[in-house]
C-alpha cells in the first residue's frame, strides 16, 4: 500500500511540477486492441435513410494505437499496429523518445544545463529515485508515465531510459485513471470508430493514424490539476464549525 501511494504520488508531481521545472513530461499507453466489425455509436444518415448493419458477422482482425502523448501541449505521437509486442513497442517507444530529446537538445543543449545539485528540485534524478543515481547518469529529460507490463520492466528498455536521461514512472496497479494517454486515446477512438463499420484491420489502422493526424494540427492541452480533482479533493475534506478550516480525511483532533 505505501509504494501504490508512492507511485501515485510520483506521477502527481509529475503531472504538476515536471514542464515547470523544464522537464517534459510525457505519457505512453497501448489502445486497444480495436475489432474491425460494426463498432456502436451515433452517425450522421440522410433523413429517411437509417444506418444499416451488414447480417453477416465476420470479423476482419483487431488493431492497436501505440500512443505517446504530452499533456502540456497536446500533441500525440501515435502509431496502429497489428499487435504491440516488446519487438514492435520498443523499437517504436525509443525512436519516439530519441525524437523528442533531439528537440529538447534543440532548445536546450546539455552544455548550458547548471550542474545537477544546481538544477530545479524536480529536474534532478534524486527526487524521482529516492535516492542518488548509483553511477553517472545524463542530465534528466523527460518524464515517462507509463503502466507496469512486464516488457516495460525489461532491463534493457529501463537501461535505455536511464541513459538517454528519461525517468520512468510505472501507475500502480489499479492507477491507470493517472495515465493521462488513455483519456486522449478515450476520445481519438470515438472519434475514429464510433457508428462506422471498418471492414479489415488495415482500415482500423488508417482511420485511427488520420484521426491523430486531426487532433495535432489543433491539440488540446490537458491540465491535470483541473475542477474534477478538485472537487474529489473537497470531498474528502472534513469541515470544521462551518468555518473555512478543514481537516484531511481520516484526521482526527487531539483531545
Amino acid at each position: 500500500m505505501i509504494q501504490k501511494r508512492r507511485k501515485k504520488r510520483l506521477i502527481e508531481l509529475a503531472c504538476e511540477q515536471a514542464e515547470a521545472a523544464g522537464i517534459v513530461q510525457l505519457n505512453e499507453d497501448e489502445a486497444g486492441p480495436y475489432q474491425a466489425i460494426p463498432q456502436p455509436g451515433a452517425s450522421w444518415q440522410p433523413e429517411g435513410y437509417p444506418a444499416t448493419q451488414p447480417h453477416e458477422y465476420e470479423r476482419g482482425g483487431t488493431a492497436k494505437l501505440l500512443t505517446l502523448f504530452r499533456p502540456s501541449t497536446g500533441h500525440v505521437r501515435a502509431k496502429g499496429v497489428i499487435s504491440a509486442t516488446n519487438a514492435v513497442l520498443h523499437p517504436w517507444l525509443q525512436e519516439q523518445l530519441s525524437a523528442v530529446l533531439t528537440e529538447i537538445e534543440k532548445q536546450q543543449p546539455a552544455e548550458t544545463l547548471p550542474p545537477e545539485e544546481e538544477r530545479p528540485l524536480y529536474a534532478r534524478w534524486e527526487t524521482w529515485l529516492g535516492h542518488p543515481p548509483g553511477r553517472t547518469l545524463p542530465p534528466l529529460r523527460i518524464l515517462l508515465v507509463l503502466d507496469n507490463l512486464a516488457g516495460h520492466l525489461s532491463s534493457d528498455l529501463v537501461l535505455w531510459f536511464f541513459d538517454h536521461g528519461v525517468m520512468p514512472l510505472y501507475t500502480p496497479i489499479g492507477g491507470s485513471w493517472l495515465n493521462m494517454a488513455e483519456s486522449v486515446q478515450r476520445i481519438l477512438v470515438r472519434r475514429a470508430l464510433s457508428g462506422q463499420y471498418p471492414q479489415n484491420a488495415q482500415e482500423v489502422i488508417d482511420w485511427l493514424e488520420q484521426t491523430v493526424a486531426g487532433w495535432n494540427q489543433t491539440p488540446t492541452p490537458f491540465v491535470w490539476n483541473g475542477k474534477r480533482r478538485r472537487r474529489r479533493e473537497r470531498a474528502y475534506l472534513r469541515r470544521l464549525g462551518g468555518s473555512a478550516a478543514a481537516l484531511a480525511h481520516g484526521t482526527s483532533i487531539a483531545s
